[in-house]
């Protein structure tokens, strides 16, 4: 075992001893770490954005802390282990890489999609059947019908699942054939939005701005764009462009709760064009 890789396992293992851990780790469980989980995961991605590596090393450590600290909660309760955990993906690479790990030739990309798909697909159904306790094809008597969309994580930024959802939809042919289509049905979304708006129904305006973002994805997926890295970018800009904003009015002595539309705008343009 890697020595500093074993060095972390004890270190999580001390500090969830009940008698000399550490008070506030002893007292987690999978539910109060998951949120951690999740942050530590949007830290590397920043230090990736800003091309950090000194971050991206640091970040990646934490990460994987939270690795060690489920696979510690887990091992508690005679669950999994740490070993389990990486067993289990060390087998998932060779059995979704038969062309690196076997004898498999793949003579187009389009037949290796088609068996990673395949393998993926295998993976979900032998998954549902662990779930029940029966085998494969017991599930597929009693369990409802398998479907393409399986397994995409419920708890996904709502952007990244739209996407996830609407690729596995296109990779069985639910689809548009270019991203025509979707601008029509972008502005009929609009139009709806706005039909609901005029209503006032709080109800129909919060359906009908989903189905407008979820097209908004569908539009970005068509034009090779991801979308969450997109809004995550808009954002970005828009925070530069209000800082310099609020330098702006700053330096001119105003508030800008106090300040007019128009004088709003004329500061909003000076941002854009100094950022």
């Amino acid at each position: 075992m890697n020595t500093e890789i074993a060095r972390l396992r004890q270190i999580m293992s001390d500090l969830r001893d009940p008698l000399t851990g550490c008070e506030w780790d002893i007292k987690q469980d999978f539910h109060s770490i998951a949120a951690f989980t999740i942050e530590e995961a949007y830290e590397v991605l920043d230090a990736i954005e800003r091309e950090d590596v000194d971050d991206l090393r640091d970040e990646l450590g934490d990460l994987l802390f939270q690795v060690v600290f489920h696979s510690q909660m887990a091992s508690e309760k005679g669950l999994f282990t740490f070993d389990d955990v990486a067993r289990t993906i060390n087998e998932k690479m060779l059995r979704r890489h038969p062309h690196v790990f076997g004898d498999v030739v793949f003579e187009t990309e389009a037949e290796l999609k088609a068996s990673w798909e395949a393998i993926k697909s295998e993976e979900r159904l032998q998954k549902l059947a662990r779930k029940v306790g029966s085998k494969a094809v017991d599930v597929l008597q009693t369990a409802p019908r398998p479907s393409a969309v399986d397994g995409i994580a419920t708890n996904l930024p709502a952007l990244k699942r739209a996407d996830k959802i609407q690729k596995r939809a296109a990779r069985v042919g639910f689809d548009w054939p270019d991203v025509e289509p979707v601008w029509a049905k972008l502005f009929e979304e609009i139009a709806e939005v706005r039909e609901a708006v005029d209503m006032g129904e709080d109800a129909a305006i919060q359906d009908e701005i989903g189905d407008l973002l979820f097209t908004v994805v569908n539009l970005a997926r068509h034009c090779q764009v991801d979308s969450e890295a997109a809004l995550r970018q808009a954002s970005g800009k828009f925070e530069k462009r209000f800082r310099c904003v609020e330098g702006l009015a700053e330096k001119s002595g105003n508030a800008l709760a106090d300040m007019d539309l128009v004088a709003l705008e004329a500061l909003w343009v000076i941002a854009k064009n100094e950022t």
